[in-house]
């Protein structure tokens, strides 16, 4: 199969069939009107704008979803949005846009399927004028069997988190893992339990829709994240374990015995249906999970795709461009990082740029590569596409650029700069990696000189350790924030309690 019939497959997961068939269930969301369909999930809110914003719900039954939003606590001249339907077409998931907010201010929202009773909560617009902005950023949710810990008040990094009381936050991806099921009790090193929340839907990998959609539901059964959901705005992206571990249009499942599905293109579709189902993102053409994400004069987020246009992960060593972003994300990235006004542009990638992530051997006996690095040397392969867009950011003049991605399981702070770089045809930037949120630590990577990568902070488990738990500590989030009258950004990093590691201030460019 070739990479473009496979990404018309990823890309529109049955959508226009559902939007049809989500007709048929209007009059069970009529009568569920009158009926008690509260949402046991909470609710969240994405993609927050000056004057927009969109609130993400789950219903216990068919209802329609209403918000009401005000920008005073006790709601007086609130004011009421309706639309949006839950339907098991949807998983009984519903999203609202609003429209027509005030910049910069505090809105308080109530939202609620029917009659049933509301879930509150309350977000900041992006300002209209130059307010100091703070997001934070991680990714790799419920990994490696490290689930939701029975006898703690949630997941601790969430607490740490929401009491920074960012803007916003950054969902770099891995926001579920579709491949790793969750086990009652796992033995910790020094041999006490850790005893996990279990579901159904978590003790196998995910196969099926419903078991997809699990994977979420089960995230959103821990107290911390729902603390966090009911006052801090998300931009999420997705990578890999959304659907399982480093897939692309050549992954072979054929010897994996947890799998009785060996067709990745299914799985891909189930996957990306449930993730657009349960993440706070508009609706966009042809189910695009890539975006630009506008956040008052100081800052646009640049939301990419590092999974979806790829093609089949392999020796990444060809002389001629490889497909990892895809051309017409290029394009577009290209062109709107260029047409930017913004004093800052933060690049959301869902994997670093300089890291060697593997991928296990093809049947030569060849190294597999998961992201675009494949060892010292010259660009080749899907380092080509990377360096296409380096070169044109270069071209246009775009500058105040940095990276901020997860993936590794540590955290660390990199610079890149022709001046150690086999391909030199780039300004320099930074690259910012966090995380785990609730996952196994792993690292650190080796590095790739292709774009002149110099490691300067890192934090990962000692040498020989690895898929070291929670409790650990080696647990990280990252935090941005945009001074306003300087423009300074200053970036940390942080763990799992909220401690700083590692501070960079850097200076805008005229």
């Amino acid at each position: 199969m070739h990479s473009q019939d496979f990404q018309r497959i990823a890309l529109n997961p049955v959508a226009e069939g559902v939007a049809r068939r989500s007709l048929l269930w209007f009059p069970a969301v009529v009568r569920a009107l009158g009926q008690d369909t509260s949402p046991p999930f909470g609710a969240m809110v994405g993609d927050v704008s000056a004057a927009s914003a969109l609130v993400w719900s789950r219903a216990s039954a068919p209802g329609a979803l209403s918000v009401e939003w005000s920008t005073r606590e006790d709601f007086r001249d609130s004011r009421k949005q309706t639309g949006a339907f839950a339907t098991p077409e949807s998983g009984l998931t519903a999203k609202l846009p609003l429209a027509g907010l005030p910049p910069d201010q505090t809105i308080f929202y109530r939202a609620r399927f029917g009659s049933g009773e509301p879930t509150q909560g309350r977000f900041r617009t992006a300002p209209a004028g130059h307010r100091s902005v703070r997001l934070l950023w991680s990714g790799d949710m419920v990994g490696q069997g490290w689930g939701i810990r029975l006898g703690q008040d949630g997941i601790p990094i969430f607490d740490a988190m929401r009491r920074r009381e960012p803007d916003f936050f950054l969902h770099s991806g891995d926001t579920i893992y579709a491949d790793s099921p969750v086990p009652a009790e796992v033995t910790l090193a020094d041999g006490t339990p850790w005893k996990n929340l279990t579901t159904e839907a978590k003790s196998k990998v995910a196969e099926t829709l419903d078991e997809f959609r699990g994977n979420y539901l089960y995230n959103l059964q821990d107290a911390a994240v729902r603390r966090f959901n009911q006052e801090v705005p998300q931009i999420w992206q997705w990578d890999d374990h959304e659907v399982t571990n480093n897939w692309s249009p050549g992954k072979d499942l054929r010897d994996d015995a947890r799998y009785r599905e060996k067709d990745i293109r299914r799985l891909v579709e189930r996957g990306r249906r449930a993730f657009l189902e349960h993440a706070p993102i508009p609706s966009l053409p042809h189910g695009r999970i890539y975006r630009r994400v506008s956040y008052g004069p100081l800052l646009d987020v640049f939301v990419i795709d590092m999974r979806t246009f790829r093609g089949a992960n392999d020796a990444n060593r060809q002389t001629s461009l490889q497909p990892f972003l895809g051309n017409q994300q290029v394009r577009w990235l290209a062109r709107d990082l260029a047409r930017s006004t913004a004093a800052w542009k933060i690049i959301a990638a869902d994997m670093p740029l300089g890291l060697i992530v593997g991928d296990g051997k093809d049947a030569d006996g060849q190294p597999r590569f998961e992201n675009s690095a494949n060892g010292d040397g010259p660009a080749l392969g899907r380092e080509l596409e990377i360096a296409r867009l380096l070169a044109s950011m270069k071209r246009s003049r775009v500058r105040n650029v940095v990276w901020l991605t997860a993936d590794v399981h540590y955290t660390a702070a990199h610079h890149y700069h022709p001046d150690r770089a086999r391909f030199r045809d780039f300004d320099p930037f930074w690259e910012f990696v966090s995380g785990p949120l609730n996952a196994g630590t792993f690292g650190p990577g080796a590095t790739d000189n292709t774009f002149g990568i110099d490691v300067v902070f890192q934090k990962a488990p000692p040498r020989g350790q690895s898929n070291l738990p929670p409790s650990a500590g080696l647990q990280f989030f990252g935090e941005v924030e945009i001074e306003g009258r300087s423009r300074t950004m200053s970036v940390t990093l942080r763990d799992s309690a909220g401690t700083s590691l590692f501070t960079r201030e850097l200076q805008p460019a005229s």
